[in-house]
């Protein structure tokens, strides 16, 4: 079975469904791809399916700013729309255009 299309893009502001931080989108991996330690280490009553789109976050929380790997069952939209203050956020974007990070032509694929 192909890998199924992802809902969110390398840009968009996102949040997570369940714990309390956002962040902006940087890559997307089909599937999951990281390692098996790290997806044992998820509470199995909160485990996401392996057979999903994952996204790469520069995300934040009301503390600290942090790289975030979360399934796209764990995401939803953010209506905030405002700026991420992650620092990595200027390396990658150009800014913010009808609330989506616009990606730096050096980064595209």
């Amino acid at each position: 079975m192909p890998p199924k299309l992802s809902k969110y893009t390398i840009g968009q502001i996102v949040r997570h469904r369940i714990f309390p931080f956002r962040g902006v989108i940087f890559d997307v991996d089909p599937e999951f791809a990281n390692t098996e330690e790290w997806y044992e280490a998820i509470p199995a009553e909160v485990r996401p399916r392996k057979d999903q789109p994952f996204y790469h976050l520069l995300a934040e929380n009301a503390q600290t700013t942090y790289v975030a790997y979360v399934s796209e069952q764990n995401l939803l939209p953010d209506d905030e729309n405002g700026p991420i203050r992650h620092p990595m956020v200027t390396e990658m974007f150009d800014g913010i255009v009808a609330g989506r990070y616009q990606l730096k032509p050096a980064r595209a694929n």
